[in-house]
């Protein structure tokens, strides 16, 4: 009987070391085959990374849907309460970059300092969260392209291809299959030019909403931020009209939707060992991409509710609505364009970080060796970078993507209300 206790005893002993084991970071930064990922990413490609995961379809969205449903004009103190929130995550992240310099954001960080068994179960979530991500997105985009032909290729493979089984796709998604691969090749490739093209994509969405903030500007009205209760229009949910028409509560509640539109910026944490000066450029480039994305937010919100009446915004398409509305149509086709580039570098920040944490996962053991094999030519994780692209496509082919839908119909809405 003493013996046996004395088995079980070791027995939970072995397994509470396993649990809580911590890893030791390697001083030379290199994994088993001593091969080390290309460090070329600088300062202003790790911002535009962090700002383009972040900064998608959302910045045409949340504004007027959070105005006219929760905060009012009050939706910019909205925006701010929820900057603030990300921001404290954000130096959260940027402490835990500086101290440990490696690919696998919190999956790293909480193996660092919690324990083996906590690092594994939040990698399997970065691992699930980055597929699912890539993978709606990638359908938004061709619901989107779709949409703009006229639905010609949706309507062709329900004919060729239907697949009748309630939890699949209606029909197999062979251009959400392209767009992956393509990226995924591109990721393969290099991440030196895998960041250009983020750049790219990241700085022309960044012009659009500019423009929309310049070009709202000659239509602001302030007595839209003061609009008295006996103005509103009966039938309408329109509080108690002024600034702040639905109080702080309405302005919490708001904050907790926008917090949702800072969701993005922890891509930058997993280019731990391909950022040139970590320490320093990982907590620069999270704080500075944060602050760009509630300038955005901000200024949108602004000016959106400025132009027009809180009550009376389109919860779809607010901005391609209201600019119709006060006689600039040209912006309203300058925001369906600049959603293209939105949704790509939202799928560009989806399945850049995956590779990385796979290999992170597979340097440490948790995942097959395969997984941090490293090619010379391109020093990225090739094989973890294809995985990658094989999960998100089979999942973006066959799957019904719940979380493309309200991207791609709002994006078809943005089609519909384009002029001809």
């Amino acid at each position: 009987m003493v013996f046996s206790c004395v088995n079980v005893k070791r027995v939970l002993g072995t397994v509470s070391n396993v649990v809580a084991r911590k890893k030791t970071e390697d001083p030379d930064g290199t994994n088993e085959g001593g091969t080390r990922l290309a460090k070329v990413l600088g300062l202003g490609d790790l911002i535009l990374l962090g700002v383009g995961s972040t900064l998608g379809v959302g910045v045409y969205v949340l504004a007027g849907e959070i105005a006219k449903t929760e905060a009012g004009p009050a939706v910019t103190l909205s925006f701010l309460v929820a900057a603030i929130a990300s921001a404290l995550a954000g130096v959260c992240y940027a402490e835990f970059a500086a101290r440990v310099p490696k690919a696998g954001s919190a999956y790293i960080y909480s193996y660092v300092t919690v324990g083996e068994l906590a690092a594994f179960v939040i990698g399997w979530n970065l691992i699930l969260e980055y597929i699912i991500g890539t993978a709606s997105v990638a359908r938004a985009f061709s619901s989107y392209l779709d949409t703009m032909t006229g639905n010609v290729t949706a309507n062709t493979l329900r004919e060729v291809m239907p697949i009748h089984v309630s939890f699949l796709s209606p029909y197999p998604d062979f251009l959400s299959l392209g767009i992956v691969l393509v990226l995924t090749a591109l990721l393969a490739w290099g991440v030196r030019e895998s960041a250009m093209m983020n750049n790219i994509f990241t700085a022309f969405n960044l012009l659009t909403v500019v423009t929309v903030i310049i070009a709202g500007l000659f239509k602001v009205n302030a007595s839209n931020w003061n609009i008295p209760k006996s103005e509103i229009p009966k039938g309408v949910k329109g509080g108690e009209g002024g600034f702040l028409p639905f109080g702080f509560s309405g302005v919490m509640a708001g904050a907790a939707k926008c917090f949702f539109g800072f969701v993005g910026f922890d891509c930058v944490a997993t280019t731990g060992e391909e950022a040139k000066n970590p320490q320093r450029h990982i907590p620069l480039a999270i704080v500075t991409s944060l602050i760009i994305i509630f300038l955005a937010y901000f200024g949108i919100s602004t000016v959106l509710t400025m132009m027009w009446p809180y009550y009376d915004q389109d919860e779809n398409a607010s901005i391609v609505i209201t600019f119709k509305n006060v006689g600039m149509p040209v912006v309203s086709t300058i925001v369906s364009a600049g959603a293209i580039f939105a949704l790509c570098t939202s799928m560009l920040g989806c399945i850049f970080p995956l590779p990385r944490v796979l290999y992170a996962m597979g340097v440490d053991g948790l995942l097959p060796p395969f997984f941090c094999h490293i090619y010379k030519g391109t020093q990225t994780p090739v094989l973890a970078t294809l995985s990658s692209g094989i999960f998100s496509v089979f999942l973006a082919r066959c799957f019904q993507c719940r979380g493309c839908y309200m991207q791609s119909l709002v994006m078809a809405y943005y089609l519909s209300c384009l002029p001809m």
